[in-house]
């Protein structure tokens, strides 16, 4: 005699499952872009600034 009082959840079909999967990857892929496109942005904004300091030391240099 058995009784199932609780109805266990069924697993989703696999097609939802690999959506979801397939979501998640997307998801994630996304998120690194974003993460490097900071990582350069910082890095070429450094650059930037060293370019700026060293025209200043030079004409600083030079002129005065």
């Amino acid at each position: 005699m058995q009784t199932d009082l609780e109805a266990r959840p069924a697993r989703p079909p696999i097609l939802r499952r690999a959506v979801a999967g397939l979501i998640l990857i997307a998801a994630a892929a996304l998120a690194i872009h974003i993460v490097i496109g900071l990582v350069v942005t910082i890095f070429w904004i450094a650059v930037g600034l060293a370019v700026a300091v060293a025209v200043l030391w030079a004409l600083k240099t030079i002129v005065w």
